[in-house]
């Protein structure tokens, strides 16, 4: 039977990774641009009988096991991302949609990939990575979690303001991010292949203040646990120490703590019951001046709460816990405004906060999320068409992945020629 061209160019990416070499060295050998070999390699191009014989000198081959299926069966030197991901887990069993979806983002995550290689874009070498050792227990898991946030909203330009489009700011820090369906209890996932860099999922069913919080806990798995191929988050895992990391950093991270004391303080909330300045004279003699506060004006509400979870586009939950780890309310009153959560929540739903509020989002959100994923195919996709390194059947098959009409993307395609 006749091999096709994606066959072929598969065993021929395979003989060149088994001998060592890269693209630009098969490229500069046979005399052609590096990314006519990634389109050969991808089967989107036809090889010539004497380009066929320079490769088979080159990768110390005959011509013949370039055309044989028995090439393909051996075994890789690295499992596929989409294979690597589901060997960690056996969530997806039985949850066919779930493992859809899944696959679905990592295959737009390796088209994205290619389009930015035929383009001649920089590989994705993702944010910096804090080289910190594992946490040997809970109290240095969320030291160190809190410590790397500050780092990063300082290494961002952040300040303590609040984080406003965090799936477009983790994009533009090197990472393939969006929403998909996923089992209620796994919040997230970070992926690291050399195909396609690094890689956030999020639960896309799950409100959207919970999201928020799950793309910043993926993203200090980005910066802190890159070394592992894959993580799934979910809740039983909470008290891992990576996990615990993670989730400092996501608390730190969306809701700094001088950005939290300021935002009281607006509020005329969070000061301490005495206040006392020293005034000093000419003669350096002290004069101590102090006011107390009228009695429970400082007392945190449920309004409150909501009020910072609204400022911070965080959970009213989430900014619970945040304020009692940072001394603002003790134990007592941490239990007591949990207990008031429903309030909270109807406090903000009133006022139409959606951003805040911990309940599952309208429908269509999430695809409003994963916007930077798609749009950033597209705008490579028809940047590609453009200059003539991927094809017309090339663009309609990128379409079927995109979910997108395939005559629009065409036309949109063609008027950029």
């Amino acid at each position: 039977m006749p091999i096709n061209l994606v066959t072929l160019g598969k065993n021929l990416k395979k003989a060149r990774e088994d001998r060592g070499l890269t693209q630009e060295a098969v490229a500069e050998a046979l005399g052609i641009p590096r990314t006519a070999v990634v389109h050969i390699e991808a089967g989107n191009r036809s090889i010539s009988t004497l380009e066929l014989a320079h490769l088979a000198e080159l990768y110390g081959r005959p011509i013949a096991e370039f055309f044989s299926e028995e090439l393909l069966s051996e075994p890789s030197s690295e499992e596929s991302p989409i294979l690597a991901l589901h060997r960690l887990t056996d969530e997806f069993k039985g949850h066919s949609e779930v493992q859809r979806q899944v696959d679905r983002c990592v295959e737009l995550c390796q088209e994205g990939a290619m389009l930015e290689d035929v383009l001649g874009k920089k590989t994705r070498s993702g944010p910096p990575f804090y080289h910190v050792a594992d946490p040997k227990n809970l109290m240095e898991a969320v030291r160190e979690g809190t410590t790397v946030a500050a780092e990063e909203r300082k290494r961002l330009g952040l300040g303590e303001a609040p984080i406003h489009g965090l799936p477009d700011l983790l994009s533009n820090q090197g990472l393939w991010v969006a929403s998909v369906e996923l089992p209620d209890d796994m919040s997230g996932l970070f992926l690291r292949h050399s195909s396609i860099g690094m890689a956030i999922l999020v639960n896309c069913d799950h409100a959207r203040p919970r999201k928020r919080f799950s793309y910043a806990h993926e993203y200090a798995h980005a910066l802190l646990d890159r070394n592992r191929t894959a993580i799934v988050s979910k809740t039983e895992n909470v008290k891992d120490h990576s996990e615990a990391r993670a989730n400092a950093f996501a608390a730190a991270f969306l809701m700094p703590e001088a950005g939290i004391r300021s935002f009281l303080a607006s509020l005329d909330k969070g000061l301490p019951s005495r206040q006392t300045h020293l005034l000093y004279d000419l003669g350096e003699t002290g004069v101590e001046a102090s006011v107390r506060n009228v009695p429970g004006s400082q007392t945190i509400g449920y309004q409150d709460v909501a009020s910072v979870a609204r400022y911070f586009g965080v959970s009213y939950q989430a900014t619970v816990y945040r304020l009692h780890a940072l001394n603002i309310i003790n134990s007592t009153e941490r239990e007591s405004l949990s207990a008031q959560v429903e309030l909270g929540n109807r406090y903000l739903k009133m006022l139409k906060f959606r951003q805040a509020i911990d309940s599952p989002d309208e429908e269509g959100d999430d695809e409003a999320e994963n916007r930077q994923l798609v749009s950033h195919i597209v705008y490579l996709a028809i940047e590609a068409f453009r200059r003539e390194e991927i094809s017309r059947g090339k663009l309609l098959e990128l379409s079927k992945k995109l979910d997108i009409p395939g005559k629009e993307l065409l036309s949109l395609a063609q008027g950029a020629v």
